[in-house]
């Protein structure tokens, strides 16, 4: 009998499929330019087509980018946000946080107006954005800046770390400006390598806790239909950040994120918790799955090094890849743009800061038009999508908050 039986062999297990982006690595610290040779410049977009585009990521500046907001990851690695030390920072990280603070009390100074219940941005939010950009001089100048013109170059990116005057929405571009911001101070030798913990773990906290603050009150909409790819409606690096934070730690695994009492106990001490524990706040329907499903997703990875793997691919490939997104970024001479990229002047366009539609543009005869795309997360096309951060904040009002819901088949 045992010989008409055929014989057992195991099976061969299924090859595992390699991504095919490596895993991007941190480029090698660029010098820092001759603070008495810049010849300081307003910035501008110089991102005006796919030729443009490219040249941009052939450029140093490119690497430049990627160095800091990566070098920002790694300084955040293994680190609880209490762990960093303020009582003895820089005199640049205490003037940061106070600017920070100073805003925050702009928004008290410039309440949102009655809308009648509508859930789209609020218009005075232009009147914040106003507000700030008079105070901004005095701001620069505790900074240690003296010069007119390096003051207006770099203040343009604090400007723009926001949102948009014009469309009143925020998204990961806006959230970019904020750290090229940095950058710009960083450059300018105001920041030094020993503050990138406090960058990192106190200073970009306390910024994303500030545009929640202003977010709710204006209404901001998110700068495309799905948010960030489902991670979140308005932002991405906090869960780079946070992914390098938890790297090694002994217990919070990436499942935690459905751990309630984790994301409660954790959640003021790490970012990628305290970014989830937000988002579920303020959905009205309980479950990652049906709100954030990238987010359920990734919470499916073995080990956080694999998650901080992704979010680096994905910076690179969905905000400095992202053409929609990069043509909104602004150069100076800080940041400079590479040789043979479009400019506004010369194509035609308006600035940044009067462009009516989001989404990706592209230069015809008669100036920029919009182009519609079937092929992005939201980036495509510009289209008023009201928040969700807009419709609690309504429901507030209305005493008509109820708490989570459960979808009838979960």
């Amino acid at each position: 009998m045992h010989k008409r039986l055929p014989r057992l062999t195991p099976r061969k297990k299924a090859p595992h499929s390699q991504n095919a982006l490596p895993v991007p690595e941190t480029p090698p610290r660029p010098p820092l330019p001759d603070a008495s040779t810049v010849m300081f410049r307003d910035p501008t977009r110089r991102i005006l087509s796919s030729h443009d585009h490219e040249l941009f990521r052939a450029s140093p500046t490119y690497g430049l980018i990627l160095y800091f907001v990566f070098s920002l990851s790694l300084a955040a690695a293994d680190k609880k946000i209490s762990a960093v030390n303020t009582s003895g920072a820089p005199e640049a990280i205490e003037q940061i946080l106070s600017i920070l603070s100073s805003i925050d009390k702009t928004i008290t100074q410039c309440p949102p107006a009655d809308q009648g219940g509508s859930r789209f941005g609020n218009p005075s939010f232009r009147n914040f954005l106003d507000s700030i950009k008079a105070q901004s001089s005095a701001w620069h100048s505790s900074l240690g800046l003296t010069d007119p013109s390096a003051i207006s170059e770099v203040s343009t990116y604090l400007h723009n770390s926001f949102g948009n005057r014009s469309r009143i929405d925020y998204g990961s571009g806006h959230e970019l400006n904020f750290i090229i911001w940095l950058l710009c101070l960083y450059r300018l030798a105001l920041l030094t390598e020993s503050t990138l913990p406090a960058l990192a773990l106190v200073v970009f906290p306390q910024y994303i806790n500030l545009m929640r603050k202003i977010q709710s009150t204006y209404y901001l909409e998110p700068a495309g239909s799905h948010g960030v790819w489902g991670l979140d409606d308005y932002h991405f690096l906090p869960f780079l950040f946070g992914a390098s934070q938890l790297l090694h730690h002994p217990y919070i695994r990436p499942l935690s994120i459905h751990n309630e009492l984790i994301l409660e106990e954790e959640g003021d001490e790490y970012i990628y918790l305290n970014m989830v524990r937000e988002t579920m706040a303020s959905k009205s329907v309980k479950g990652l799955k049906w709100t954030q499903p990238m987010l359920d997703d990734i919470s499916g990875a073995k080990s956080w090094e694999k998650v901080e793997q992704g979010m680096r691919r994905m910076f690179v490939k969905e905000v400095l890849g992202k053409l929609p997104v990069m043509q909104h970024f602004l150069f100076g001479s800080l940041i400079p743009a590479a040789e043979g990229m479009s400019r506004e002047e010369e194509a035609g366009v308006k600035p940044e800061a009067e462009e009516q539609e989001g989404g990706e543009l592209a230069i015809e005869g008669d100036g920029m038009k919009h182009v519609h795309r079937d092929d992005t997360w939201g980036d495509c096309c510009g289209i008023k999508i009201p928040s969700t951060v807009a419709a609690k904040q309504e429901a507030k009002k209305k005493g008509e908050e109820d708490g989570l819901r459960r979808i009838p088949f979960d």
